[in-house]
Parts: C-alpha cells; sequence; structure tokens
C-alpha cells in the first residue's frame, strides 16, 4: 500500500462493502489503495535491493511464490545488468497466468508450482528471492542454492496487523504472536545449513481510510482472517465502518523482515 495523503470517500456502507468485495485480488499490485490505505515501507527498500544484487549476479536466479510477478519485475526492470536466466514459481493458478504476462517481457519463466518441493535440481541458483512467501522453504532453499549463493528475502514478521486481525477474531493465542519470529527463522535457516549474513526488522504503521479498503485487504491477504466474507462479518464490518466514520483511520502496524542467508562454500560475496 502506498503512503499518499487519503481521499475523502462518499457512498454508504452497503456501496463501499459492494466496491471492496468486487476489486479483483490477482497479483500483489497494491495501487487500488491509493489514497484508501497506508503502510510504511521499510527502510531498506526491498525491490531495489534485489535490483542492485540483480545486477550483480553471474548465475541463474530464482524467485520463489513470486505472486503476480509485480516486485519481480520491478527489479528486473531497474537492475543495471540482467542474469542469464531468471525463474520465478507461483502456485495459485490466476497468479501463473498474472505472472507469466508481467514477466515475459523481461525474459523470466514462471512455473506453477506448490511451495515443496520446489521444481529444480540441486545448486541450481545463484540467488533466490522472495517477498512475503507464506513460509520460508530453508531445506529447499539451501538445495537448490549453488555453494556460495545467497537467499534474499523480505518476511512477513510477527503479529503483523494484529490490531486489524483480532478486532475480527478476537484476542489470539499468544502462540500467534510469536510466529514468524526473526530469531526463530535464523534458527530454522542455520538448521537447514545455511549462514544468516542479514537479519533486520522493523514495524511499520497502517491505515485504512474507508471500510472498503478493509474488505479488499482482507479478501487479498487471505491469511489474515482466515474465511473472510463480507456476508460473515458484516455486523463488525459495519461496526468498524461508523468507527472510522467517527474518529478517522483505524491503525494497525505490519511486521517485517529482511533476512540474507548464503549457503557456505563456493567463491565471492553472498549472491554473486
Amino acid at each position: 500500500m502506498t503512503p499518499p495523503q487519503p481521499r475523502t470517500r462518499t457512498g454508504t456502507f452497503d456501496e463501499l462493502l459492494a466496491e471492496g468485495a468486487s476489486v479483483p485480488t490477482e497479483g500483489w499490485d497494491f495501487s487500488w489503495f491509493e489514497g484508501r490505505a497506508t503502510e510504511a515501507r521499510p527502510s531498506w527498500g526491498y525491490a531495489t535491493t534485489v535490483a542492485g544484487r540483480l545486477g550483480a549476479v553471474d548465475g541463474p536466479v530464482l524467485d520463489v511464490q513470486t505472486g503476480g510477478g509485480e516486485v519481480l519485475a520491478f527489479a528486473l526492470g531497474r537492475a543495471s545488468r540482467r542474469p542469464p536466466l531468471v525463474a520465478a514459481t507461483e502456485g495459485w493458478p490466476p497468479n501463473v497466468r498474472r505472472a507469466a504476462h508481467t514477466l515475459r517481457p523481461y525474459g523470466a519463466a514462471v512455473v506453477a508450482a506448490e511451495d515443496a518441493p520446489l521444481p529444480f535440481a540441486d545448486g541450481s541458483f545463484s540467488l533466490v528471492t522472495s517477498r512475503h512467501p507464506v513460509r520460508p522453504l530453508w531445506d529447499e532453499i539451501a538445495r537448490v542454492l549453488r555453494p556460495g549463493g545467497a537467499y534474499l528475502a523480505q518476511h512477513v514478521g510477527p503479529a503483523s496487523a494484529f490490531e486489524l486481525v483480532e478486532y475480527f477474531l478476537g484476542p489470539l493465542p499468544e502462540g500467534s504472536r510469536t510466529a514468524r519470529d526473526p530469531g526463530r527463522e535464523r534458527r530454522d535457516a542455520e538448521a537447514a545449513g545455511l549462514e544468516v549474513v542479514d537479519l533486520r526488522a522493523e514495524r511499520l504503521r497502517m491505515e485504512f481510510f474507508d471500510i472498503a479498503a478493509v474488505v479488499h485487504f482482507l479478501r487479498k491477504v487471505i491469511w489474515m482472517v482466515p474465511g473472510f466474507t463480507v456476508e460473515a462479518y458484516r455486523p463488525r464490518l459495519r461496526e468498524l465502518h461508523e468507527r472510522i466514520e467517527a474518529e478517522g483511520a483505524f491503525v494497525a502496524h505490519s511486521s517485517r523482515h529482511l533476512v540474507e542467508a548464503r549457503r557456505p562454500g563456493g567463491p565471492g560475496r553472498p549472491g554473486a
């Protein structure tokens, strides 16, 4: 979501619900939210960081769980030079089609594949990237990386947007708040044989300016409130709509961490 100033929205509760429920959810293009919701960006600038790495890598590159391919396309378009081979995986059929269309101009191959196992031979890639994977596939990442190769990714961190999640689901168990913990991910990466060379975490402000933005967000990021539908949560949506109308934007906080892990062995710096 982007950080411009909110625009004043008109329309009844039902009209806003219908609008939020009608927006297509394919891919990871969040431009629809402009003026309706904001999310601060991490200081490291993930897509730009990936673009810099793509310009330096000498071997094949894999983007895991690429969504609609938008982030990878951004990075490839801004890289000083393109890697000799770029592949991407995606498991949701509508996103597979979207990613193939988005990445075709950049010569990237899109492979329809679920999380694991990755459909590639051992030691196939010099660099593996991923933005917001559902879960990091540490054993598979370690397997497909060449010695000296690197995994560079931005992960969703613990208790991300929980103010919004708990508004709909109520208080969650403590274990839910510690899932996706960066320290635990470091240990899991190391257990898979990787060396974590960078790990940075930030918590970032989110604002929702109307109920249509909330509806579209929960339809798009389906793991936030599993099974979310407008019909099932209509009473809570109405209460939140009235709250936003009376008090202004609903505020939550996302959690993100940048992780870079290297497979030991081989020459050069990670991902080179």
